[in-house]
């Protein structure tokens, strides 16, 4: 997936989920945050961050004419980790991987569809999977430490119950994933988070157990693009 415009800006406040201050070119911009994680590692006064430009944002309804939607992580004794933090570009790049062959080993993909209710979820995708009904929920990944990533960043009991939705439709036979998108390279393993959210992290192993595939990507990330790249481990325990 990619952006239009995209400029870079200096990180100096977020007095709210939503809304970033930032200093363009010498000015103080208003900029709508579009991750509403805690980020706390990431969006550090001073932090290089990268910001979409909708110029036209003044003939829409749109509030702020910028969205952050990347950062510079700054590392100990290494150079600045990229790391994209826009909530929506995990199912983008999701859906233009599964496009492009990204589930091949599992068989052949058609029918490809968005924002699927079974049960009491809403799953991110659904489509037909040699030409059987299959479900995938999409979680994008910012949180990073010493190259293992981890999710959530914050407790997430939505996430629970999209975990047990899928582990009742695998155990109905149906074919379900969970893709953890890692919106980043240079990482060794992911990891559920359990100090943040034990019971996510115990949901998490039971869907595996249940049947359910777990999948963790990591990305290609420039300030303008993010696409799904290369597998990396994943420890459960």
């Amino acid at each position: 997936m990619r952006y239009n415009t995209v400029r870079p800006a200096v990180f100096l406040s977020r007095p709210n989920r939503f809304i970033a201050y930032a200093d363009l070119t010498g000015s103080t911009v208003t900029c709508h945050v579009k991750n509403t994680g805690r980020c706390r590692e990431l969006l550090l006064p001073g932090t290089t961050i990268f910001l979409e430009d909708h110029s036209e944002a003044s003939l829409t309804t749109r509030k702020t004419r910028y969205s952050v939607i990347a950062v510079l992580k700054e590392r100990e004794n290494q150079p600045p980790l990229l790391i994209n933090m826009d909530s929506q570009a995990p199912n983008q790049a999701a859906w233009e991987w599964i496009r492009q062959g990204g589930l091949a080993e599992y068989g052949a993909v058609s029918d490809l569809r968005r924002e699927v209710v079974y049960g009491n979820s809403r799953f991110d995708l659904a489509f037909l999977l040699d030409g059987k009904p299959a479900f995938m929920e999409v979680k994008g990944v910012t949180l990073e430490d010493h190259g293992l990533a981890m999710f959530p960043d914050a407790p997430t009991e939505r996430g629970v119950r999209h975990l047990a939705e899928l582990s009742r439709a695998a155990a109905e036979g149906l074919s379900c994933f969970v893709l953890f998108v890692i919106q980043m390279k240079e990482i060794t393993g992911f990891s559920p988070n359990r100090g943040t959210h034990p019971a996510f992290a115990d949901a998490l192993k039971a869907a595996s157990q249940s049947g359910v595939h777990i999948l963790a990507m990591d990305c290609a990330v420039t300030p303008d693009s993010m696409t799904v790249d290369a597998p990396v481990p994943i420890t459960l325990n």
